[in-house]
């Protein structure tokens, strides 16, 4: 749900695009040959998020994809709507299981509940490891000290926040940015009617946690100019 916050333009800018693919490179990241990478993809479910989980669903096995020849990704979604419904599912490594698992997810009206997120993605680290945590969203309706002090902790844990955020809401963009410099993650907003621009930055964040820093340079050779980009922040790091 949305607030009636002053709108900012939902569109992608090449300097907010570039800054985001400038955290992402510096994000350390320890490989560890012969294990999966670790991804958590958590989404808004709430009404007005519709739209956007309709091209998660498609974006999902381009992550799979792209990811496959560094020895795959495991994927755990995390998704909240209704009245305090928060849901995870198991972690898996099969794209057709997480296609079943977001097709089978209806968005409801309800207020944000990434505290939740944040404090469940905590939980994860400490069980074992979790190369990132992905959250794609519209706004925020709760309280963001408490939000930020979950992010530091993650942030301590070495568990970068990945923010992308689609709509423009001012005050959701502040303390989306917070989260993102608090855990050593990154934020870019997006636009929706752009589904491409998102597909190529999510899954360069799916590559990074399968492979790292020199996968992720790989990849860019060959998706788009967002994505290519980074290539060329890394080499003059």
């Amino acid at each position: 749900m949305s607030r009636d916050n002053k709108p900012l333009s939902g569109r992608s800018g090449r300097a907010e695009i570039d800054g985001f693919l400038r955290k992402l490179a510096a994000t350390p990241r320890a490989v560890c040959p012969g294990k999966r990478g670790r991804l958590i993809f958590a989404m808004d479910a709430t009404a007005s998020r519709e739209p956007a989980w309709d091209q998660a669903c498609h974006i999902q096995a381009r992550m799979f994809a792209e990811t496959s020849s560094l020895g795959g990704l495991e994927i755990q979604l995390c998704y909240f709507h209704g009245f305090e419904e928060f849901h995870c599912q198991p972690w898996t490594g099969d794209p057709e299981r997480l296609l079943a698992d977001m097709t089978s997810v209806y968005c409801r009206a309800g207020h944000t509940q990434i505290e939740k997120i944040l404090r469940h993605a905590g939980h994860e680290a400490r069980a074992g490891r979790v190369d990132a945590l992905v959250y794609i969203g519209d706004c925020v309706e709760e309280d963001p000290e408490l939000l930020w002090r979950h992010a530091g902790e993650l942030g301590l844990r070495k568990l970068p926040v990945f923010l992308f955020h689609e709509g423009g809401d001012a005050a959701a963009g502040r303390v989306f940015r917070e989260i993102a410099r608090l855990s050593g993650g990154a934020y870019c907003p997006f636009d929706a009617s752009s589904p491409q621009q998102l597909r190529d930055l999510l899954s360069a964040v799916a590559v990074y946690a399968a492979g790292g820093h020199r996968a992720l340079t790989d990849f860019s050779r060959g998706a788009g100019e967002a994505v290519h980009r980074l290539a060329r922040q890394i080499g003059k790091g």
